[in-house]
């Protein structure tokens, strides 16, 4: 395996977007040796955001960048369950997650924009203060021969323009570089799925860190805690979403696409939803910020590279947010790449490897999710028993709805077995070769 320490005159890789894509990159290149820098747009970074989830797969390479069980329960809860129960109130499927099922590895429910700023501080940490330009954007790029030259735009107007090995474009679900790569893609596409999310404080039911889905496919409320409940009162923040599904032929009218929204807008989708362990109206009227988001993806594309130039993370693969894994997918590509770089070298080879490991797979995962992902089991409830149901044993066998999320998590790349004896996906101690 080549081991050779990088060069100091080794030009930099280029990382368009800070967020948690581009924040794992440069840690995973500071790793290997890697020089970089990341050009953020954003001119003061904030923690803004709600809940995801980190499946085992994303957790074991933030171990693997020293990020350990320690350092992530600042930020969130390991979680132990994840269920679907239908409108009626009843389980239609229930696993344990993470640790609790056996992966060597925990799932952790997270505040995304914690995330962030926990990986910012690590790159500041570990790379110093110049390796991150914030209030820059990259614009654009051109490609040459020995390396790529970066068409930058900051938040008073500059242009400028930087030199670099590689461009790793980070840059979200509005990538001006993937715009440049294909100018011709489809819009933006939204299948119907309006999202409302918010954080309220509760009490965590059933194992206490237990992610829940709750209603059907096109009319559900999803929520888990990401912190762990105060000492003094009992209460941890429940992230929250609530989604129904409308006609999409006009296409998306507000638009915004986060706009902050009266409480009672989505309530009035959920009422009569108590259950007595769970009364819906209250957890949604208990938030003091609700945010709307239209569900929305891109078609896949043919290839993530353009000779030094890579997509990663949104901007390679935005996906509907069904199966918790569009974060996990980001840092699991920012270690594909850092393998690439190690087999092949800081060049146009490595991105071809990085491309031809992933592209293919993650771009049916997008399409799986636009299929409703591990919710489909719900639609298949209602297809079956229009959601009413005393047994669910008698309406999707055990052994189907088993199977059904077996094929899902092998399609994400969190099957356990498989990820349990996978080497790591970056040796210890490796280092990219310069020559």
């Amino acid at each position: 395996m080549p081991h050779i320490s990088s060069s100091p005159s080794l030009a930099p890789v280029l990382i368009a977007g800070g967020g948690i894509g581009g924040m794992a990159l440069a840690l995973t290149l500071h790793q290997i040796g890697v020089p970089c820098v990341v050009y953020e747009a954003v001119a003061n970074l904030q923690p803004l955001g709600v809940g995801i989830n980190l499946q085992p797969n994303a957790v074991r390479e933030l171990h693997d960048l020293g990020l350990t069980d320690a350092v992530l329960d600042t930020i969130g809860i390991q979680a132990r369950e994840w269920a679907l129960v239908g409108r009626n109130g009843r389980d239609v499927y229930a696993e344990p997650r993470g640790l609790a099922a056996g992966y060597r590895w925990p799932q952790y429910a997270v505040h995304r924009g914690q995330l962030r700023m926990l990986l910012y501080r690590a790159v500041l940490e570990r790379l110093g203060p110049e390796a991150v330009r914030l209030g820059h954007r990259v614009v654009g790029y051109r490609n040459r021969d020995d390396g790529v030259t970066a068409l930058l735009e900051t938040r008073d107007g500059q242009r400028l323009e930087v030199g670099g090995a590689l461009l790793v474009a980070a840059d979200g679900l509005h990538s001006a570089v993937r715009a440049q790569m294909y100018p011709g893609q489809p819009p933006i596409h939204w299948g119907g799925a309006i999202m409302w999310r918010g954080t309220t404080p509760g009490v965590p039911i059933r194992t206490g860190a237990s992610f829940v889905g709750l209603g059907s496919l096109r009319h559900r409320v999803v929520f888990y805690p990401i912190s762990q409940p105060d000492p003094a009162t009992g209460l941890a923040t429940i992230n929250w979403i609530a989604e129904i599904t409308v006609d999409s032929a006009g296409g998306w009218s507000q638009g915004d696409w986060n706009r902050r929204v009266n409480v009672e807008e989505v309530v009035q989708h959920f009422e009569g939803w108590n259950y007595g362990w769970l009364d819906v109206p209250a957890m949604l009227r208990g938030a003091k910020e609700v945010f709307e988001y239209p569900m929305i993806d891109r078609d896949p594309v043919s290839s993530w590279v353009d000779h030094r130039v890579a997509l990663l993370g949104d901007a390679a693969h935005v996906m509907y947010p069904v199966g918790s894994n569009g974060a996990s997918q980001a840092i699991v590509d920012a270690r594909v790449f850092g393998a690439a770089l190690v087999e092949h070298g800081v060049g146009p080879a490595a991105l071809r490897s990085y491309d031809d490991n992933l592209c293919a797979d993650i771009s049916a995962l997008v399409l799986r999710n636009r299929g409703a992902g591990p919710f489909g089991l719900l639609g298949l409830v209602d297809e079956r028993c229009g959601g009413v149901f005393d047994d669910i044993d008698r309406v999707i066998p055990a052994a189907e709805r088993e199977g059904f999320m077996a094929r899902y998590k092998a399609a994400a790349g969190f099957a356990m077995d498989a990820l349990n004896a996978a080497a790591p996906t970056i040796a210890p101690g490796a280092q990219v070769r310069t020559g």
